[in-house]
């Protein structure tokens, strides 16, 4: 599965009292990569939206906190299609500092899972024109290199 990877300078109103970034901004990273791998196959939100009326609520976020990130670090994020359902699609995500001259820093990592749902939020299948891209991305490559949330024993399963 193609690996989207959108590169970030953390602000300096993303961060708190000590110095740290704020923890729920992770999540607004989290979105920020969610967006770029949808671009990447040709669609954005607005366009499922305004054209078919396809929402995508988050129904599930989990983030894993591993080192902190602070005000003017270079980092990126990761995102990459963990599962893909008629009406469920769930993303995995790694944020990462750059190091100069080393390895890129796990700064965390985590999942969302999204329902499609219609205007009236009622659950409703992703249309082809979106689905099939990210169908075909799929199947071409292994997902491995995200564990799955049943991995750490929180289980998706019945959602999926």
């Amino acid at each position: 599965m193609p690996v989207c990877t959108t590169n970030l300078r953390v602000r300096y109103a993303e961060t708190d009292q000590m110095g740290v970034v704020y923890y729920a901004n992770y999540l607004v990273w989290f979105e920020l990569g969610r967006t770029d791998f949808l671009r990447q196959f040709g669609f954005t939100y607005e366009q499922m939206e305004r054209e078919d009326g396809c929402l995508l609520p988050v129904v599930e976020a989990i983030c894993r906190y591993r080192a902190p990130a602070r005000y003017d670090d270079a980092i990126f994020v990761e995102t990459t299609l963990l599962n893909l359902r008629s009406s469920v699609i769930k993303f995995g995500y790694r944020i990462l500092k750059s190091v100069e001259g080393a390895a890129p820093k796990l700064l965390a990592e985590g999942e969302t899972v999204h329902v499609f749902v219609d205007r009236q939020m009622q659950r409703t299948a992703l249309p082809e024109k979106y689905a099939n891209p990210l169908k075909a991305a799929r199947t071409e490559t292994d997902s491995s290199q995200y564990r799955d949330i049943e991995a750490n024993g929180n289980a998706v399963h019945s959602l999926l």
